[in-house]
């Protein structure tokens, strides 16, 4: 295949299509026992994408939010994929339009490849671990001014971004301390997007995270250059299992970066 990534793309793009279509119907979420919202365009976007994975990447696992929610969490191997269908629920209720649809290739625990599609912004990023590129969504569905993404290097005052829906007092004391005076707050996977873009700095995040909230994330921000690290300055790495339902693939903190100069700033140890 010309583009290991088309696959990926055209299942985040239809299913990004079926959940502008509820989006605008302005549906009411559910509630998870967790507290997190759901919606019927999380469950009808998961179920696009199983289906394509299935069909073009037969017998690689999909572990996927919705139906990990459910307790259907599939074996798995040195390859899988991790899928968030809808990330942003509560920007999705909220209807600010930060809402993204994120598929990443999982191989040996690091992310290779991903997708990032956030529909009413009708941006597409990805990455395939060498390169990343965006695009703007068509009214036809289609990908148009395809252009390669770069970190940009570190400027005197670095600007970070943070949750829109899940402050913390951790991450402001974070910011606080090291005197980041330029804050943009962003709702889902678009803070790592912002970051691949050159459009922003850092990404701190103390609060609690999964593995489909950050693995395409993460594999577009490295491909075009960053670093998504622990505190102690590991990579962060995904397939965590043998805990409980609860904590499988749960992330801890992490620091996101655009040029990796700025790991000094963050007292963060090179790996």
């Amino acid at each position: 295949m010309s583009d290991p990534l088309a696959p990926l793309v055209s299942a985040a793009l239809r299913a990004g299509a079926a959940a502008t279509a509820i989006y605008e119907r302005c549906v009411a979420p559910e509630w998870k026992a967790d507290g997190s919202p759901v919606t019927e365009a999380d469950r009808v976007a998961e179920a696009i994408i199983l289906e394509a994975l299935a069909r073009d990447f037969p017998g690689v696992p999909v572990v996927a939010e919705e139906e990990a929610s459910a307790g259907r969490v599939p074996d798995i191997a040195e390859r899988f994929f991790l899928v968030d269908p809808l990330d942003g629920t509560r920007e999705f209720v909220g209807r600010n339009g930060e809402f993204t649809v994120n598929i990443a290739l999982i191989e040996r625990g690091v992310p290779i490849a991903g997708v990032i599609l956030a529909p009413c912004l009708h941006r597409l990023f990805a990455g395939d671990g060498t390169s990343a590129w965006q695009g703007e969504v068509t009214a036809e569905g289609t990908v148009a001014d395809r252009r390669p993404m770069r970190v940009r290097a570190a400027p005197p005052e670095p600007v970070a971004v943070a949750s829109r829906s899940h402050p913390s007092p951790e991450t402001a004391d974070w910011l606080a301390r090291r005197a980041i005076r330029h804050i943009a707050t962003r709702g889902s996977s678009l803070k790592f997007c912002l970051l691949a873009a050159g459009e922003a700095d850092l990404y701190p995040r103390f609060g609690r995270t999964m593995e489909w909230d950050t693995a395409a994330g993460q594999a577009i921000l490295e491909s075009a250059g960053g670093r998504v690290v622990t505190p102690g300055g590991e990579p962060l790495r995904y397939g965590k299992r043998g805990g409980s339902p609860e904590t499988d693939f749960e992330n801890g903190a992490f620091l996101a970066i655009g040029d990796p100069a700025l790991l000094a700033l963050a007292d963060c140890p090179h790996p």
